[in-house]
């Protein structure tokens, strides 16, 4: 049996130097240390050794697994180490190489054109007023001379949390909470989001909107055409031009639609503008005396005007752009062209 012992060893020493991956070597383990191994089957003839030799047939049993073990474990950890090895010879990197860029975003083409909008309204004096976008009735509609059951609420596909609660479908409530904190003169912008139950090629359940409101003594419909026109041409440029057509807005009277000449097809008329030569970009009039009433202004001394506008329409007219889907598929080659 001790000869049997030495051999195992020579063997081990043998055969484990051929071996080159942990496979093998668990192969390798089994052989001589698994339940079927060899030390295993010397083990079973332990039965027939006199039993006055047992004990040191055990402790050379025990020596002789112990030195398998120990061979095999530093042979594990030399195989590992060499594989680490190699894998750091073939993926280093050489720091002489060019860096490679990193590609940079931008602002969305929306975001860049409200923000143009905002910093030329504050450029003339208008200052950026926020709300809410979860409104009261009362204030999306009640307050803009808009009451229950008016005619006017089925120009807005409105998205009702309960009977009193709304998504807000403009920016213009943010006008009344203002007013109502504040006494004339006023000279605000708000731009934000609102929601309206509508989705094709130029409308979408969300969207933004830039509203105006200026309120003081003295204000005139031709102050609400100098604005508006000076922005007109800050936006499109000089050479655009501009007509106000008679329109109707519950909380403006008189009101009007602002259109500018195509730039499509520069006035001729074209599928866009469906030949007329001229497209609406947003909605304007004096402040109706009603509104007035439901913030505690007098009429008698104050007048003003309001204007509103979808940032996605003009920035489709902007950049030539004809699926207001398209701002919002997040398609990166469409993006792109806006960096």
């Amino acid at each position: 049996m001790k000869d049997k012992l030495d051999q195992v060893k020579e063997d081990s020493k043998k055969e484990l130097s051929g071996i080159s991956d942990e496979v093998s070597l668990q192969n390798l383990k089994a052989k001589f240390l698994g339940k079927k191994g060899v030390i295993t089957d010397i083990l079973k003839g332990m039965k027939d050794v006199a039993p006055e030799e047992r004990p040191q047939m055990g402790k050379l049993i025990n020596e002789t697994k112990t030195f398998v073990e120990d061979l095999i474990e530093a042979r594990l950890h030399e195989i590992r180490e060499e594989a680490k090895k190699r894998s750091l010879d073939e993926e280093k990197i050489d720091v002489t190489l060019p860096g490679r860029g990193m590609p940079v975003g931008a602002k969305h083409p929306v975001t860049q054109v409200m923000e143009e909008i905002v910093g030329i309204f504050e450029r003339m004096g208008f200052q950026v007023a926020e709300g809410p976008e979860v409104e009261t009735d009362y204030y999306n509609f009640e307050a803009l001379n808009i009451p229950k059951n008016h005619p006017a609420r089925d120009m807005q596909d409105t998205f009702y949390v309960s009977d009193e609660i709304v998504l807000r479908t403009h920016t213009s409530p943010v006008q009344i909470r203002v007013m109502e904190k504040h006494e004339p003169p006023l000279k605000i912008i708000a731009p934000g989001r609102v929601y309206r139950c509508d989705s094709d090629v130029s409308h979408t359940p969300m969207f933004h909107q830039i509203e105006g409101l200026l309120v003081d003594e003295g204000v005139t419909f031709g102050d609400l055409k100098g604005v508006l026109t000076e922005f007109v041409r800050l936006v499109f440029g000089g050479g655009v031009g501009v007509r106000f057509r008679p329109s109707f807005f519950p909380f403006t009277e008189p009101s009007a639609e602002l259109d500018i000449e195509c730039i499509i097809c520069g006035g001729k008329g074209c599928r866009v503008c469906k030949d007329t030569g001229w497209l609406e970009i947003l909605g304007c009039g004096m402040v109706d005396p009603e509104v007035y009433k439901s913030v505690g202004y007098d009429p008698d001394k104050y007048s003003g005007f309001a204007f509103g506008m979808g940032i996605e329409r003009i920035t489709m007219l902007k950049f030539g752009i004809n699926d207001i889907r398209l701002f919002f598929e997040n398609d990166i080659r469409f993006l792109k062209q806006f960096v």
